[in-house]
């Protein structure tokens, strides 16, 4: 017979290192390419030694002259605080009771909530990836009645719930619901009490200011420091940007890894960027007769290549952007991987007080840090000439 300690089991030894292992690893394509570790975790931040520079004690002399002065490699401490990550499932009692004599219907019932579940983590942490922390998804360009048009909605998906801010203030305590996203027009319905107007600001529900420090972090330029360390102090920590406002090329994007190769010592490994400069770079093979090789990445992902470095199509990639990366440099610092939350007694599904419903949340404690964000760089502002009809 199935029972809520049937459900406990299975989410604990069935279902959790399988959507561990798709968080991980499917989530998405850059995040794969990422290395985790638990190292230079110090209670809730990140404390680590990033080198810079190289070591001075070298040089040449005389056969009997002075050796060389000992100068040690430079270093700086980052320091970022572990951003708590949270993904719940639920199911009702009745459910539960329903499919208690039959065991398959037990499974269908708990593969949808894990595949739901696996589903809007996947989107969250592709959009934290490239974003800049603070859990902004999009500015508010007008809204008619419940249709709100955005500077972009790249970062919105049916189901979302956002909270809508006018400055610093929340305009509702409860967020609002996306019902619908027209990719085309850049607008989505809502469903909701709040007030919204031209000019808020919206983010994921409760994630403001609360989301793990993304690229957008990394290639912000009116941020003056960074994992608490001055870009004034330290220049190199200022990755490299460029707003080309031309077409695509192979000389456009080996000028960027050429110009990290020879002032940081960095050696690209991944590209990132929309799908519109994807097949942008795409027309501009075929229009040369070259053979466009593919390449297949952790994951399953299959991507064309630039000289053998994936490029790679991200829906979170603004559309005249390209991203040149050596992940090498990146780290996911994690307090432990991904696991259920767990009351006193050992529980993890839970009743939701005052109604027939029980919870079970996924928690991870992690942080994104760059070791070298000047070996990082940045193109946009790619023009086009591609025409699709179902984007713009």
């Amino acid at each position: 017979m199935v029972t809520l300690q049937t459900a406990e089991n299975a989410l604990k030894e069935v279902y959790l290192g399988v959507v561990a292992n798709q968080l991980n690893v499917n989530a998405n394509p850059l995040l794969a390419k990422i290395k985790r570790s638990n190292k230079d975790v110090w209670g809730k931040e990140i404390r680590k030694l990033a080198p810079f520079g190289i070591n001075g004690g070298v040089g040449a002399g005389s056969e009997t002259g002075a050796l060389p002065t000992a100068s040690g490699n430079g270093y700086v401490q980052f320091v970022s605080e572990l951003k708590n990550l949270f993904g719940k499932i639920e199911i009702s009692d009745k459910a539960v009771r329903a499919s208690a004599n039959n065991a398959g219907a037990f499974v269908n019932l708990l593969s949808d909530e894990m595949e739901g579940l696996v589903k809007a983590s996947s989107f969250n942490l592709g959009r934290m990836i490239y974003g800049d922390g603070t859990g902004l998804i999009a500015t508010v360009a007008s809204v008619d009645d419940n249709t709100v048009a955005c500077d972009k909605v790249n970062n919105l998906i049916e189901g979302m719930l956002i909270d809508v801010y006018t400055g610093d203030s929340k305009t509702s305590a409860a967020p609002i619901k996306v019902v619908y996203v027209d990719r085309v027009n850049k607008t989505f319905k809502f469903s909701g009490n709040a007030t919204v107007t031209a000019g808020d600001k919206l983010y994921v529900q409760g994630s403001k200011d609360y989301e793990i420090s993304g690229l957008g972090k990394i290639f912000d330029e009116t941020q003056t420091e960074i994992y608490g360390v001055s870009k004034t102090e330290y220049p190199w920590l200022k990755p490299f940007v460029s707003t080309a406002s031309t077409e695509i090329s192979d000389i456009l994007i080996q000028e960027a890894i050429d110009f990290l190769d020879m002032n940081t010592d960095s050696q690209i490994n991944f590209i990132s960027c929309s799908s519109k400069v994807r097949r942008a770079y795409q027309e501009y093979l075929g229009a040369y007769r070259r053979n466009i090789e593919v390449a297949e990445l952790e994951g399953g992902y299959k991507t064309i290549t630039h000289n053998g470095i994936p490029v790679v199509a991200d829906r979170f990639v603004d559309d005249d952007t390209m991203y040149l990366l050596n992940t090498n440099d990146f780290t996911l610092h994690e307090l432990c991987d991904w696991k259920w939350l767990e009351g006193e007694d050992g529980r993890i599904l839970k009743q939701n007080q005052g109604y027939p419903t029980y919870s079970a949340t996924l928690v991870k404690y992690g942080e994104l840090i760059c070791d070298k964000p000047c070996g990082q760089a940045k193109i946009s502002g790619i023009s086009s000439t591609v025409t699709n009809p179902f984007v713009n």
